[in-house]
């Protein structure tokens, strides 16, 4: 079994990640409590997580948020760090309402939440 790390002030243990592939886990995730002021664009919200050196959620990280801590979220649209696999305009979000996960086009403001593994 996989040791729960250390946490920072402020953060929040959001869960273990597990392949799908194999079925083990791969790693921890770990949600921090910095968020930007302002509505982001999804490069705009790249470029903030790793201003704080941090990364924006993959699509699965995203769900585990959902899922474990979704009282930490706004009910609205949160970025992923994935792009869309055949249109590179769209990137991937996470409703924090009711944990639907849609394309939205990278040039729309949603909201960025960081996480590290």
């Amino acid at each position: 079994m996989m040791k729960i790390p250390e946490l920072n002030e402020g953060e929040r243990y959001a869960g273990v990640i597990i392949d799908s592939a194999t079925d083990q886990p791969t790693h921890h995730l770990i949600l921090i409590p910095q968020q930007p002021e302002t509505h982001l664009t999804w490069n705009e919200a790249i470029a903030w997580a790793a201003s704080i050196g941090a990364e924006l959620p993959t699509q699965q990280e995203s769900a585990l948020l959902y899922a474990n801590l979704k009282p930490h979220f706004k009910g609205a649209w949160y970025w992923s760090s994935e792009q869309h696999a055949s249109m590179q305009r769209l990137g991937w979000r996470q409703h924090f309402d009711d944990g639907y996960q849609d394309d939205g086009h990278k040039d729309e403001k949603s909201y960025a939440r960081a996480i590290r593994r």
